[in-house]
């Protein structure tokens, strides 16, 4: 099928949807958000100190926890119906976090600096229990198979769930007598597909890692060009975590996960992590006594295949991802290519969240044929070069077996957006999701708005990478410290949760049962 034709699918989708009276239906999708920063000193070295415990066990923490490494704070919003909401909720979090983190600062960018090896990065520590030790075991291994540093980078994780009303309405446009868990798995899957055929917009529109440290590249083969003392960068990049300087790493190039339907995508993904892999085997899994990864599959669990978008549900206790994926089908997705922005002191903003949720409703609406391999490598290579040359003047990518000049392909997306911001905005005289469509449009026009020039436009005045991060780290937590009033309620109830979650941690250890490797095998166990 054409462009033109699909477009015209969309086009009598939307047009049937709000002919159908209820178009608000789209309004009201919960959303949240999951931000890592790393733990620096005040000089911007990699923090040696534990996870604080006033923060709380990272074990059973809600809202508070690490992610790769003990020096790798996430922090984790609930969902949200106003993306205003979820930002004073995130916000409220890293007033609590800088009230217990003593000099230390959360690192304001997402690739990492002034790291000399890799074993100066200290995984995160989870205790003494099975599933604590099973994630320690866990983030080895992927230090072993793709190095630690590349685990040190931090990024923005948005988590979408469309509102439950609307799948009845989307389901007479699309002519189905069912809107079950089947059929919203099906849309969904719709919906990752157009991500990975559009997700380059992402990139472009809100990549902000132009630039690396020189330490980020030790012992590394990737080439890029000098920008001064300790700093490195891609002339033309929007987002070099995106790209194989950062998490395309070239370990997982050759694993395939479809997403033409929910049971491809768990097939894939089952396989992958039952299929051992040489390479790993090498490595070996238990050594002199010591667990050095779980497994030597391609993948030791689900999570470690790395994507921009995953189809996600929430997880019984001790139940596997896919698993859970196989029980009630898909929840929501998890956008994962937000870079953390420097410019933002939470790292993120309501016109990027505004936006994401639109681009979101576009996946979903517009035609959405299966993806072959051949495409999903053409896709790929979308992304990348987005990633490493997204600013570059006259840039093509592909779309159809042909060339198209990125700006014009942009274009035809973001026009395409505007009614399905014009539904979002019903009853907002603001008209807020226009507004954060129209700044995407201005983007476009003029490239020197993007995040990624505008930092590289700051680096021009003189600074180091690694200085301009520690400043702009510097500024935020005084930002954040010097806020009045506070949310004291909040904070006490963060408190709380903190208080609780160490006791929580403590009735696990005392709980479990047999060994590890019973504990294992019950894990894996299909």
């Amino acid at each position: 099928m054409s462009p033109a034709a699909i477009d015209r699918v969309f086009e009598r989708r939307l047009s049937a949807f709000i002919n159908a009276g209820q178009p608000q239906l789209l309004q009201g999708g919960r959303k949240g958000v999951e931000k890592e920063s790393l733990r620096v000193t005040p000089q911007g070295r990699l923090a040696g100190t534990p996870h604080p415990r006033a923060l709380g066990s990272a074990l059973t923490d809600e809202h508070i926890t690490t992610d790769y490494s003990e020096a790798l704070i996430e922090l984790v919003t609930p969902a949200f119906t106003h993306s205003w909401e979820l930002l004073q909720y995130l916000l409220d979090l890293h007033q609590f976090v800088y009230r217990h983190l003593g000099d230390e600062l959360l690192w304001a960018t997402s690739m990492p600096c002034a790291i000399d090896r890799d074993e100066d990065i200290p995984l995160a520590e989870y205790g003494r229990s099975h599933i604590g030790r099973m994630k320690t075991i866990y983030r080895n291994g992927l230090g072993l198979r793709y190095g630690r540093m590349m685990q040190a980078i931090s990024g923005v994780h948005f988590n979408y769930s469309f509102p439950r009303p609307l799948w009845e309405a989307w389901a007479a446009v699309r002519g189905s007598r069912a809107h079950d868990a089947q059929f919203i798995s099906s849309c969904y899957f719709d919906l990752l597909r157009n991500y990975r055929r559009h997700g380059w917009l992402v990139l472009y529109l809100f990549g902000v890692s132009p630039v690396v440290c020189k330490s980020f590249l030790r012992g590394r083969e990737v080439q890029l060009q000098d920008f001064g003392p300790g700093t490195a960068y891609e002339p033309y990049a929007t987002s070099l975590r995106m790209s194989d300087v950062g998490y395309r790493n070239r370990n997982q190039a050759g694993l395939l996960v479809s997403v033409n339907s929910l049971e491809e995508y768990v097939r894939d993904l089952q396989r992958a992590i039952s299929t051992p892999h040489p390479p790993y085997e090498a490595l070996g899994v238990k050594v002199n006594g010591e667990y050095r990864q779980l497994n030597a599959h391609i993948l030791q669990i689900e999570n470690e295949y790395y994507s921009f978008i995953r189809p996600k549900r929430v997880a019984r206790s001790g139940e596997r991802p896919t698993k859970a994926l196989r029980r009630a089908g898909v929840e929501y997705v998890e956008v994962r290519a937000l870079d953390v922005s420097a410019f933002d002191p939470v790292g993120v903003n309501q016109n990027k969240l505004r936006f994401l949720e639109a681009f979101l409703a576009l996946c979903l609406m517009k035609e959405s044929a299966p993806i072959g391999d051949s495409e999903q490598r053409t896709l790929d290579e979308n992304h990348l070069t987005v990633a490493r040359r997204g600013r570059e003047p006259g840039l093509a990518l592909w779309r159809d077996g042909q060339t198209i000049p990125m700006r014009r392909w942009a274009r035809e997306l973001l026009d395409s957006m505007v009614g399905i911001c014009e539904i979002l905005d019903r009853g907002e005289a603001a008209r807020p999701y226009s507004q954060a469509l129209a700044d995407q449009v201005a983007k476009v026009e003029d490239v020197t708005l993007t995040p990624s020039a505008r930092l590289m436009a700051d680096l021009t005045a003189g600074e180091s990478f690694f200085d301009l991060a520690l400043r702009m780290s510097a500024t935020h937590k005084s930002y954040f410290l010097d806020l009045y009033p506070p949310n004291d309620e909040r904070l006490r109830e963060f408190a709380q949760e903190a208080e609780e979650s160490l006791a929580a941690q403590q009735a696990i250890e005392a709980s479990d049962r047999g060994t590890f490797e019973e504990y294992l095998a019950r894990y894996f166990a299909d």
